[in-house]
């Protein structure tokens, strides 16, 4: 058989795994939950139970495992830098452990890196040599491709950090930055899903108001846009601030990076027909650039939430001259 690299993007959410081919195809695919509040060990116990999973699959061995974290990620030691989204894992040697269980070549990196890496590889920015690509989901994940490379730098973080660019100070939401109203506080698909349960609690009359107190939970940003497609005032309302507030995290970055394309990415591109339209219009209307008239390009990635794990398998391509 072609021979495959096991990957693993890790969100706060879902893991999501796969094997790919070296030519790029996702042969396999399966999510997980991740259960990040559990510890280092109960992670490390899920991760080798996907491995497991994927290697049962095919005959051979896989070639590599490549891993995608959220926050400051040292590729080689595998350890979470600065305090995230998983409980207590800055400083687990998640790489040093893989390395040592499965023989093979193990490598990890920042998740929104890693969807640079699958739009540079296999993607929108594969002829594209300026390009931010943005994972939007339970929290804000990016990457940057400057000059036709992926932008990283000693201490692991240049790139990845648009999600933190602080975009409303008066908002008195606390980002894990220690900073208020950034973008993971108020673009993610978690944002709008705040947004409408808020609302309703407020007292505002909505389609979804009898689920939300059956399950306030179960109010997530699938079961909003659902709502907006059926004419639902309050979800429209939100589904436009939050608008608003992804277009001013896009401005940044072009301001930060001149790209002539921004990739979008993640569970929030499901909802992108109901959205993308205005944001190219804000963007396109507020940015400083030259020349004026110069259109920059905001499209949905063709690999959707797969791209972490595609952009890992990338990764490892890169680092075994594949």
């Amino acid at each position: 058989m072609d021979p495959y690299i096991i990957t693993l993007d890790v969100g706060g959410t879902r893991i999501k795994y796969g094997a790919v081919s070296t030519d790029g195809t996702l042969l396999k695919a399966f999510t997980a939950p991740s259960n990040n509040n559990d510890g280092p060990e109960k992670l490390l116990e899920a991760l080798n139970a996907c491995i497991e999973e994927l290697r049962n699959e095919f005959s051979a061995p896989p070639l590599a495992i490549g891993l995608g974290l959220s926050g400051g990620i040292d590729p080689d030691r595998g350890v979470v830098l600065l305090p995230g989204k998983f409980k207590s894992l800055e400083g687990y040697p998640l790489v040093g452990i893989l390395r040592e269980k499965y023989g093979i070549p193990v490598s990890a990196d920042n998740d929104g890196r890693l969807a640079a890496y699958a739009e540079k590889y296999f993607g929108y920015a594969k002829d594209e040599a300026w390009a931010v690509v943005f994972t939007i989901g339970t929290g804000v994940g990016s990457g940057v491709i400057l000059d036709g490379h992926i932008l990283a730098d000693p201490y692991f973080m240049a790139g990845t950090q648009v999600g933190h660019l602080i975009i409303n100070k008066s908002d008195d939401r606390s980002c894990l930055t220690g900073n208020v109203g950034t973008g993971e506080i108020l673009c993610s698909s978690t944002a709008l899903a705040l947004q409408v349960r808020s609302a309703i609690q407020r007292g505002i009359p909505s389609l979804l108001t009898d689920a939300y107190y059956e399950d306030p939970r179960s109010i997530d940003f699938y079961q909003v846009t659902e709502a907006c497609r059926l004419g639902d005032r309050l979800c429209l309302r939100e589904l436009e601030v939050w608008t608003e507030n992804v277009s001013v995290m896009l401005i940044n970055a072009v301001h930060s990076y001149a790209p002539a394309t921004i990739i979008l990415c993640g569970g929030a591109t499901h909802g992108a027909d109901l959205y993308l339209e205005k944001l190219r219009e804000i963007v396109n209307r507020q940015t400083f650039r030259y020349p004026k008239d110069r259109q920059i390009d905001i499209v949905v990635s063709r690999l959707r939430e797969y791209a972490g794990v595609l952009g890992a398998a990338a990764m490892m391509m890169e680092k075994l001259n594949l």
